[in-house]
């Protein structure tokens, strides 16, 4: 498997002076399968993200007076046709991310390529990882979900100082946002024409568990299929940005009145139960 030689490369690259330039780990080839958001998973989220280890091989020590970076997560439908990217943001502050990756194997994907580079806003480690099953890109919405939670959830375990730095330091952290983003006004919907067959669709909102879910039941239940899209946590905010069609078709000004205003009014409402039709 494609994780146990990526290991040994990531333990070497934390080791490295930051001063290091780029380097590029392992690559497999897989196949492609196109985003589907209708594909469902029969269990909670809750039973898919597991608890990290409890040897700490990421832990480093920092003192109260230094400047806490904002965290950053991104999952990228996008850029790779045969894998989805996982991108983690946090300073200089990342170790070798051992545990993320184990945690992703318990939830039966495969790592298949990593990439670790440095630039002046810090460390930023890149996963290409792919559903060990099948061998292809992880399109269910859940699952993505379900990746994007574990991820946090161990960036909270091992580096608790970014607890405060996070919305999901009130679920899983040791320490709650200070402030709290208002979500009428953190709220921000946009929708483009990205061509004759597909539209942009652009949402900057508060973050929540299970955010990813809920914004991809609203676009089923309108009937608006999702071909790809990338999905950012930054600090508070989460910063989604989907290619949509209807019927094969970029969305019509009416239907793009109609999916704004149901995004607005969804977000407003605090869990994913309450988004039962």
């Amino acid at each position: 498997m494609a994780s146990c030689g990526i290991y040994n490369h990531l333990v070497a690259f934390s080791n490295q002076p930051t001063s290091k330039p780029p380097i590029f780990i392992a690559s497999n080839p897989v196949n492609h399968i196109a985003v589907s958001p209708r594909s469902r998973l029969s269990y909670s989220l809750s039973t898919l993200v597991p608890k990290a280890s409890s040897t700490a091989l990421e832990a480093r020590i920092y003192k109260e007076t230094d400047e806490i970076p904002v965290p950053k997560v991104i999952i990228d439908q996008d850029s790779d046709l045969d894998a989805t990217v996982v991108e983690i943001t946090f300073g200089d502050r990342l170790g070798a991310l051992l545990d993320t990756m184990g945690a992703l194997t318990n939830l039966g994907l495969d790592v298949v390529k990593a990439n670790v580079h440095l630039d002046s806003s810090g460390k930023h480690t890149k996963f290409s990882i792919t559903k060990a099953s099948t061998g292809r890109k992880v399109e269910d919405p859940e699952l993505l979900e379900a990746i994007r939670l574990t991820i946090i959830s161990n960036l909270l375990e091992y580096h608790p100082e970014s607890s405060a730095q996070l919305a999901m330091g009130e679920a899983f952290g040791i320490e709650a946002p200070k402030h709290k983003l208002d979500v009428d006004i953190a709220t921000r919907i946009h929708v483009y024409d990205d061509g004759p067959n597909r539209s942009l669709l652009s949402v900057e909102t508060a973050d929540r568990p299970g955010l990813l879910v809920d914004l991809v039941k609203i676009f089923t239940d309108i009937n608006v299929a999702v071909e790809s899209g990338e999905f950012d946590t930054e600090g508070l905010l989460a910063k989604a940005k989907f290619h949509v069609n209807y019927r094969g078709k970029s969305l019509l000004e009416p239907l793009q009145q109609v999916l704004a205003n149901s995004l607005r009014y969804f977000l407003r409402r605090p869990t994913t139960e309450d988004l039962s039709f």
